[in-house]
């Protein structure tokens, strides 16, 4: 079921290794490409295993995965090609598709479907991710928290595979997870009341994490506006687009840096205030 592309599997070349885990095509855009952008520029190895197909997604029609005219071949098959494109724009060396079923919402029914990502028993996503952990040594992950940072039941099921993956691994250091601090979440929420711009739901959704377990605030500005395109090289969701056309001073404001809870450590975390690859 399992896809690679983007590059060998060789950890040639770079000193260190960042692995994200993600469960849909687009999530590495929005959630952690200011990361991924950063690490790779460093000449560090960037590695992407997406969990699902993306097949709930939003079709040609603009039907969403519970439309009962949504046509899901065509949505895995254009979220794929998008995913390609927007895995190099972030600087991903390396990327794994486990290819598991979208699972949709909570409550959805494609939730109990049997190829659904979240039918699918932990331990067996867990012993996938461990065997890219174990093949690539990375010393840094990055996934969801235990909420999924919004909810969503594919993100939760990430995180849990990647935990277990994590914890039974030789080689990571730190587990992160990407977050919008309370404060921070609230001044964006002001500003875009203050210009009359709606936000996404996700950001909405949120509750935000609290500022005292924010571990590390990355300074991604630099990486923003391609960030955005990333994010727009996924054309066929467009519930993406309010993303896409926030204007600068707002995408700034939430995406000029990112900021990670550490969630496990192998040891005493020194010095990853700024960089999730501090002290290590």
């Amino acid at each position: 079921m399992a896809h690679d592309s983007v590059g060998s599997s060789s950890v040639s070349g770079a000193h260190r290794t960042l692995l994200c885990v993600h469960a849909h095509p687009d999530d590495e855009a929005i959630f952690t490409a200011g990361a991924t952008m950063l690490y790779a520029e460093r000449s560090y190895r960037i590695v992407l295993i997406t969990c699902t197909n993306g097949r709930l997604g939003i079709d040609q029609n603009n039907h969403g995965g519970n439309h009962s005219e949504h046509d899901p071949i065509w949505t895995v098959a254009t979220r794929a090609r998008e995913l390609s494109v927007a895995a190099q724009m972030v600087g991903v060396t390396r990327h794994i598709q486990l290819g598991y079923d979208d699972s949709g919402m909570a409550g959805w029914p494609q939730n109990a479907e049997p190829d659904s990502f979240v039918a699918t028993p932990v331990d067996t996503v867990a012993a996938k991710i461990l065997a890219v952990i174990e093949e690539e040594q990375p010393e840094v992950v990055l996934t969801y928290d235990e909420r999924g940072f919004y909810g969503h039941p594919d993100h939760i099921h990430a995180h849990q595979a990647t935990m277990a993956a994590v914890k039974q691994s030789a080689s990571v250091e730190r587990l992160y997870y990407p977050v919008i601090p309370q404060l921070a979440r609230q001044e964006v929420r002001n500003l875009a009341q203050q210009g009359g711009l709606s936000m996404p739901a996700w950001v909405t959704t949120a509750k935000g994490t609290p500022d005292n377990l924010v571990s590390t605030s990355l300074p991604t500005a630099p990486y923003s506006e391609r960030k955005r395109a990333a994010i727009a090289a996924h054309a066929s969701q467009t519930d993406n687009a309010e993303i896409v056309a926030l204007a600068p001073l707002l995408f700034e404001n939430l995406f000029g840096r990112e900021f990670y809870q550490r969630g496990w450590s192998r040891r005493e975390a020194l010095n990853d205030q700024t960089d999730l690859f501090g002290g290590i």
